[in-house]
C-alpha cells in the first residue's frame, strides 16, 4: 500500500528535536521558526512535557468519555485561570477543524439558524462546515458547498453590516489570519463585530487555533481588542504536538446530553500534554517572552531592505518579498537550514516556539540578509 499523495514534501526527514532545533536523519541541524504550522508552543521535547506524557502513559493512556477523568477538570481550571476565561466552559476534541466544526454546530443549536459569515482569505479547517467557511474553493468539495456561508472582506464594517441579517447563526473570524498571510483584524473591527453580533443574537466565534495559546504575547490575539466572544476555538499550540483541540463556551450556553461528542477528545494523554503546556507557559513566562522577542524581531525585520509590509503580533509574524526574491524561503531552508512558512504568492510566515531567544533570532536575521542579497 502507498500513502495517499496529498502533501508536497521537502526531502528532509527530522529524526529528533530540542527547543527551537531539529536534526534530520543525516545529522543536519535546522532552526525551526515554523513549529510545524504553529504547533510547537513550548519548544520541542520540553523535559516537563515529556515527563508528563511518560508518567501518564505508565498509568492509563485511554478510556472513553463515559467515565470520570479528573485530568479534564484540572485542564479546564488551569486554562480558565491562565486565559482569563474562568467563567467559560470547555469542550475537548482532537483538532482545530473539529473545534471549529463543533463551534459552528453549537451556534446553530443555540440560535436555531444556519447561515454563517466568514472572511475573505480565511482558513478554518478541512472538515465539512470548517472547510465551507474557508475561502479556498479548490479544497471545498461539492459535498461541502451546501453550507450557507457568506464571505466578506476583513476590516470592512459596511460589507459586514450588509451581510449580518437576522438568519445569521455565527460569525467566525481568526484572531490573526494565518494561512491567509498573517492578516490582522483591526481591534476596532473586532469590537464592531462583537457589538453587532450581540445586538443580532448571533454568536461570535474567535478561531484562535493558530493565534492563541500565548503566540501573540497575550493568551488570545482577540484580547488586544478587549472583547469576550461567545465561542473560542483552540488547538495547535495547546498540545505542543499531541493532537488535541477545544472550544471555550460562554457560561450561559446550557449543554444537554449528546449535544456534542467525541471518542478521543480529552483522553488521558491529551489532557496530560495540555496541562504540561500550560504549566510551562506559566512557569517560564512564555507570554512575556513571546511579546518581547516578537517586538524585537518585528523591529529588526522592518529595518531590513527588501522586506515589505512587516506585520504581526508577538511571535506570529509575516512579511512580503519583492517579485525577484520569491525563492528566499527555499534558500533559507536548504542553504541556511532554517524552517519558515509561506503564504502565496510572496509572504514569509514566522511561527516559532514561544521559547525563542535573541541568539536564535540573530541567526535567522543574518541568514535572511544574505538570502536577500
Amino acid at each position: 500500500m502507498k500513502l495517499f499523495d496529498v502533501y508536497p514534501l521537502f526531502n528532509i526527514a527530522p529524526a529528533k528535536a530540542q527547543g527551537s532545533w531539529l536534526w534530520d536523519d543525516k545529522g543536519e541541524k535546522y532552526l525551526d521558526l515554523y513549529g510545524g504550522h504553529a504547533v510547537i508552543s513550548i519548544g520541542h521535547s520540553h523535559p516537563h512535557y515529556v515527563q508528563a506524557l511518560s508518567d501518564q502513559l505508565h498509568k492509563i493512556a485511554f478510556y472513553s468519555n463515559s467515565i470520570q477523568n479528573p485530568l479534564q477538570g484540572k485542564l479546564a481550571e488551569k486554562l480558565g485561570q491562565l486565559s482569563g476565561y474562568a467563567e467559560y466552559q470547555l469542550f475537548l476534541c482532537n483538532s482545530g477543524a473539529e473545534a471549529n466544526e463543533n463551534a459552528l454546530k453549537l451556534a446553530s443549536f443555540v440560535t436555531g439558524r444556519k447561515k454563517v459569515i466568514a472572511f475573505k482569505r480565511a482558513f478554518h479547517g478541512r472538515t465539512s462546515g470548517a472547510v465551507a467557511a474557508t475561502d479556498n474553493p479548490r479544497i471545498v468539495a461539492p459535498f461541502n458547498a451546501g453550507h450557507a456561508i457568506e464571505f466578506v472582506p476583513l476590516n470592512d464594517e459596511r460589507s459586514f453590516s450588509q451581510a449580518l441579517t437576522n438568519d445569521v447563526a455565527a460569525v467566525i473570524i481568526e484572531g490573526i489570519q494565518g494561512v491567509g498571510g498573517i492578516q490582522l483584524p483591526d481591534d476596532s473591527f473586532l469590537q464592531f463585530l462583537d457589538k453587532k453580533c450581540r445586538a443580532n443574537n448571533t454568536l461570535l466565534i474567535l478561531d484562535e487555533i493558530q493565534s492563541g495559546y500565548g503566540r501573540t504575547g497575550k493568551f488570545f490575539a482577540h484580547q488586544y481588542a478587549g472583547i469576550k466572544p461567545g465561542l473560542i476555538t483552540i488547538a495547535k499550540g495547546m498540545g505542543n504536538g499531541f493532537p488535541v483541540g477545544g472550544v471555550l463556551i460562554q457560561g450561559d450556553i446550557k449543554p444537554w446530553s449528546g449535544m456534542l461528542g467525541t471518542t478521543f477528545g480529552g483522553n488521558y494523554l491529551a489532557s496530560a500534554a495540555s496541562l504540561a503546556v500550560l504549566e510551562v507557559i506559566e512557569n517560564e513566562g512564555l507570554l512575556d517572552n513571546a511579546a518581547a522577542m516578537g517586538s524585537y524581531l518585528l523591529e529588526a525585520l522592518s529595518n531590513i531592505p527588501k522586506t515589505e509590509n512587516v506585520r504581526g503580533r508577538g511571535l506570529m509574524i509575516g512579511f512580503d518579498l519583492p517579485d525577484d526574491k520569491l525563492k528566499v524561503r527555499s534558500d533559507l531552508l536548504f542553504n541556511h537550514h532554517i524552517f519558515t512558512g509561506e503564504a502565496k504568492p510572496n509572504t514569509i510566515r514566522l511561527l516559532p516556539p514561544l521559547t525563542l531567544n535573541k541568539s536564535e533570532i540573530e541567526i535567522f536575521l543574518a541568514a535572511l540578509k544574505e538570502a536577500l542579497l
